[in-house]
C-alpha cells in the first residue's frame, strides 16, 4: 500500500497521513528493546511513515540520542519533531519544571540539534506551555531559530485556542500536537475549532489510549511493570480502569464485524477526525514493534460508516479519570 499525504499548517511539510511517536523506544512504557525499536523505525519507514515524533525530555536526552542514526541514515525521507520545555533539575532528575523563556529555547535548541547530529530540526514543539512566559515571546524566539536556519517548522503542544492565536499571529504554526482518542476529546471544543480556522494540523498523540483502546491492558496496577508511566495516570487504575475497560465494548463490537483489531478501528476513529473537522491530522500512535506499525498504519485505510461513529461516539463522556493527574499543564485544564 502507499499511504497518502498531507501538508502540516498552510507552508508546514508534507508528510504521511500517520507518523510514529518514538517515547515509549527509551522512556515511559518499561523495559525497552533496541533492536525491536530499531527494526520498527525501518519497517515504519517502509510503509510510508515520515514523521518521527520525539522530545528532548524524553529519557533526558536519550529517545534523541537513540534516534539519531535512524535519522542520519534517512535524512532526505524523514520529517523530525523534537520538543522543548521540560527542563530537568540537575539536582532531581526525576522531576521536570516547564521552561519557556528566549535564554532556555536557545540553549534547548542547541542541546537537540547536538543529540540529533542534525544541522535542521524539520519541526519543533512548545512542549507544554509556561504561563508565566507570555506565549508571543516564546514565539517570537522560536521564529528567530527559523530565521537562523536552525528550524524549518513550528509547532506547539497542549495549547489553548487562545494561545494558538496568539502564537499563529506571531509566526505560522504548523501543527498542533495534543492528545485526542475515543477517551480524549476535550480539544474538539475549542482547539481543533481553532485549528481549521487558522490552517493549522493537528497531530493527535496517545490516539490508542497509551494502548488501553488496544485491550492490551485492563489495569495498570496489576498489569503493568512498576516503572510503567500509565501507572501514574487515573484512568488506568482502580475503579475508574475496571469502568473504562467496560466502554471498550462498542469498539470490540465494530472489530470483530470488521475483522479488524480494536486498535485499527480506535485508530481509524482519529484518522477519520480529518473529515469530520475539516482539518489535516496525523496521529503518531507509539510502538516498538514492527508488527504493531503494520497493523496501525492499516488503520489510515479503514473508514467508518455513520452508523459506527454513533456507537462510538458516546465513549469519551463516560470515561472515568482525568487523562493527567494534574490537568493544569494540558490544554483542558486552562480552557
Amino acid at each position: 500500500m502507499t499511504m497518502t499525504t498531507v501538508k502540516l499548517g498552510t507552508d508546514g511539510p508534507e508528510v504521511g497521513v500517520q507518523g510514529l511517536g518514538c517515547m515509549g523506544m527509551s522512556f515511559a512504557y518499561g523495559p525497552v528493546d533496541a533492536d525491536a525499536s530499531r527494526a520498527t523505525l525501518d519497517r515504519a519507514l517502509e510503509l510510508g511513515v515520515t514523521l518521527y515524533d520525539t522530545a528532548d525530555a524524553y529519557g533526558a536526552g536519550e529517545n534523541e540520542r537513540f534516534l539519531s542514526p535512524f535519522f542520519k541514515a534517512h535524512r532526505d525521507e524523514v520529517v523530525i519533531a523534537t520538543k522543548f520545555a521540560l527542563s530537568i533539575p540537575p539536582d532531581d532528575p526525576t522531576k521536570r519544571v516547564i521552561r519557556n523563556d528566549p535564554p532556555y529555547i536557545r540553549q534547548a535548541v542547541e542541546a537537540s540539534l547536538k543529540r540529533l547530529d542534525v544541522d535542521v530540526i524539520d519541526l519543533y514543539y512548545m512542549h507544554r506551555r509556561d504561563v508565566n512566559v507570555p506565549v508571543e515571546e516564546t514565539v517570537g524566539t522560536m521564529a528567530d531559530l527559523v530565521r537562523e536556519g536552525k528550524v524549518k517548522h513550528l509547532g506547539l503542544s497542549e495549547v489553548t485556542a487562545d494561545e494558538l492565536r496568539a502564537a499563529h499571529a506571531v509566526h505560522p504554526i504548523a501543527a498542533v500536537q495534543s492528545e485526542w482518542s475515543l477517551f480524549s476529546r476535550d480539544i474538539e471544543a475549542r482547539v481543533v475549532p481553532a485549528a481549521r480556522e487558522l490552517g493549522v494540523a493537528l497531530v493527535p498523540y496517545s490516539p490508542l489510549g497509551r494502548g488501553f483502546l488496544t485491550g492490551s491492558f485492563t489495569n495498570a496496577d496489576t498489569d503493568l511493570t512498576a516503572d510503567d508511566f500509565r501507572r501514574q495516570q487515573p484512568r488506568f487504575t482502580g475503579d475508574n480502569a475496571a469502568a473504562n475497560a467496560a466502554l471498550l465494548a462498542p469498539i470490540r463490537a465494530i472489530a470483530e464485524s470488521r475483522d479488524a483489531t480494536l486498535g485499527q478501528i480506535a485508530l481509524a476513529w482519529v484518522q477519520q477526525q480529518a473529515t469530520v473537522h475539516g482539518l489535516p491530522v496525523v496521529p503518531i500512535p507509539g510502538t516498538r514493534k514492527p508488527s504493531r506499525v503494520e497493523e496501525n498504519v492499516t488503520a489510515a485505510t479503514i473508514t467508518l460508516t455513520e452508523g459506527e461513529l454513533d456507537q462510538l461516539a458516546p465513549i469519551a463522556a463516560k470515561v472515568a479519570g482525568n487523562r493527567y493527574a494534574d490537568m493544569r499543564f494540558v490544554s483542558a485544564g486552562r480552557e
